[in-house]
């Protein structure tokens, strides 16, 4: 090997490079943590939580950012139909990102995947994802993809999540986070309002949850914790 990284027309890089790509999770969340059907055509009786994208300029922007952002998407096979069956007739710059960019879809079943620069992962999930991260250039986002995310995050292969969380309580549906074998600590890397309702929150891997608070630890929560 020479040490030269380059990057293929799939997201796919050659070369020794030994930073592995990272793993972002990125999803639309209420605040009791339902991520089913956010634009309201799935189905679901309680969906449309979101409201349309284009009517919400620094949650389209997010949006953008993120495609661009990223060497790859990964996605299950519900996900990338949704995705599918949508951006492939849409213009803008975020329509031409996303049908440009390479895509990658864990799925067992599907034999052909119609959507410009798709690619379908046939084994086990781990072990596909484990082999993107060294092949990949870029960060590798994963949208959606309830049950993916929740494999990632057990695994411990989540490097970031980039939560958009929506002012209502849905009290009903799927959530992102579901049980897992252990307590996963993270990192709060950046916070702030968009739209003037939404918080946006970045989350990176952290440090194990059940150390003792610092002081300075102890003086944001109230000297001693909320009471109760």
């Amino acid at each position: 090997m020479n040490g030269i990284e380059t990057t293929a027309a799939d997201g796919r890089r050659s070369g020794d490079g030994s930073d592995g790509a990272r793993i972002v999770l990125i999803d639309n969340v209420s605040l009791d943590g339902v991520i089913q059907d956010p634009a309201g055509d799935e189905g679901f009786a309680r969906g449309g939580w979101v409201g349309l994208i284009r009517h919400r300029v620094e949650l389209n922007q997010l949006a953008l950012d993120d495609a661009l952002g990223a060497g790859a998407f990964l996605m299950g096979r519900r996900t990338y139909d949704w995705f599918a069956a949508r951006w492939p007739s849409r213009s803008g710059a975020l329509a031409e990102r996303l049908n440009a960019m390479p895509k990658y879809v864990l799925s067992s079943t599907v034999d052909q995947l119609d959507w410009t620069n798709s690619t379908v992962l046939r084994g086990d999930a781990l072990d596909e994802v484990s082999m993107l991260r060294r092949q990949i250039a870029g960060d590798i986002m994963v949208p959606a993809s309830v049950r993916l995310a929740r494999a990632l995050l057990e695994a411990d292969l989540v490097d970031e999540l980039r939560l958009k969380v929506f002012p209502v309580v849905i009290g009903a549906g799927e959530r992102l986070f579901g049980e897992t074998s252990g307590t996963h600590g993270l990192r709060l890397m950046e916070t702030r309002t968009i739209d003037g309702d939404t918080a946006y929150l970045r989350y990176a891997r952290g440090q194990a949850v059940g150390r003792p608070l610092d002081a300075p630890q102890l003086a944001a929560v109230g000297g001693h914790g909320a009471q109760r």
